[in-house]
């Protein structure tokens, strides 16, 4: 059984996919980009912003089943540069005090809207 996760503090979809799915005790967060949901707007002028509101959607949707950063077990990290991966981590890295989750982080080609960063998360409940 499956349960369908939506709020209107964090981005709504721009596809054909759920926000978070809730099943078999995890959250399975899908990747979220820098949009302002208040705005609708693409956070783009630097890196480090861009990555504090993809953290902050994620954070929302976290919070809509009463979790937080701490139930974060995997995350997965795509970038458009890899040269941006100092950066980004250590704005990730503000999110996150002990017990840090697994992550992987890779380069692609191309990511939705052309920004410059995209984060998933699984979370266990």
């Amino acid at each position: 059984m499956k349960k369908i996760i939506h709020t209107t503090q964090a981005p709504a979809p721009i596809g054909p996919y759920s926000q978070a799915v809730k099943a078999g005790g995890f959250l399975f967060v899908s990747g979220q980009i820098p949009i302002n949901p208040a705005s609708g707007e693409l956070i783009l002028d630097s890196i480090e912003n861009e990555t504090h509101q993809v953290m902050a959607n994620i954070k929302a949707i976290l919070e809509v089943e009463g979790l937080d950063f701490a139930n974060i077990v995997k995350t997965s990290i795509f970038l458009k540069n890899m040269d941006d991966f100092a950066k980004v981590n250590a704005v990730y890295g503000e999110y996150f005090t002990s017990d840090f989750p697994a992550r992987e982080t890779v380069q692609v080609s191309r990511l939705p809207k052309d920004v410059n960063v995209e984060i998933s998360v699984i979370v266990v409940l």
